[in-house]
């Protein structure tokens, strides 16, 4: 499980560098490279093997029913192996950079099964969002039996 939270710098040719226990983590999962793809605001990082189970998931959803073909389109079209290099940074491909707005400060989240790539300012106003609807957020949880 990820946990945690850390600012980073994106480079132009945009590598951004993933905090080593991240990277021991991803590695004792597999020695495969780790799947990154989009979600709304942000950018996911899984482990390949979290991931091709999502993908297994993903496919013995109903393929008739239109909301698992657009959220298939979403995230799997998105996702892309990425391999970490020598110097622990991970390349963020072009098109995945531009659908989360990775210009320059990057917060890089752990979110228990995932690590979650945000631009810094989305990231701060999520936050804000979340604590402005903590008392909903509560009572959805409580009723999940958290």
């Amino acid at each position: 499980m990820f946990r945690g939270r850390f600012a980073h710098t994106i480079d132009p040719k945009g590598r951004v560098s993933v905090p080593a226990s991240f990277r021991v983590e991803l590695q004792q999962h597999d020695e495969r490279p780790p799947f990154l793809t989009n979600l709304p605001r942000c950018l996911a990082l899984y482990p390949n093997e979290k991931w091709l189970e999502i993908e297994e998931r993903m496919a013995s959803l109903s393929q008739i029913r239109p909301e698992v073909q657009a959220y298939q389109r979403f995230l799997v079209s998105g996702a892309q192996p990425c391999p970490i290099d020598r110097q622990g940074r991970l390349l963020v491909p072009p098109p995945l950079r531009e659908h989360a707005v990775l210009e320059r400060e990057v917060i890089i989240a752990g979110v228990g099964p995932r690590i979650e790539m945000w631009d810094r300012e989305r990231f701060d106003e999520e936050l804000r969002r979340t604590i402005e609807h903590s008392d909903e957020i509560s009572s959805t949880l409580a009723d999940l039996g958290l």
